[in-house]
């Protein structure tokens, strides 16, 4: 039995998005590198939430570290966008 709450679930499964996308980013990308970095932590606060979903430094960690992930993948993404 789940006994997540609905918002930490979805919170939950936008973390592991973020991360797929940091995952995709383009490796000559200037942001690549630094994506790494914070997508090896975005799965750590993942995991940790999602065995310890009512803990609030756990979910402060999420909400500390997806910002960070949107802001890269953002980015890399306006970087894509300006080759031709």
């Amino acid at each position: 039995m789940n006994t997540t709450p609905p918002e930490i679930d979805a919170l939950i499964q936008m973390g592991w998005q973020l991360a797929a996308r940091l995952e995709r980013l383009s490796v000559d990308s200037f942001w690549a590198h630094r994506a790494s970095g914070v997508r090896r932590s975005l799965i750590r606060a993942l995991e940790d939430a999602q065995e310890q979903p009512a803990q609030p430094e756990v979910l402060a960690r999420l909400e500390t570290v997806m910002p960070r992930g949107y802001t890269i993948v953002e980015n890399g993404a306006r970087e894509m966008g300006d080759r031709k």
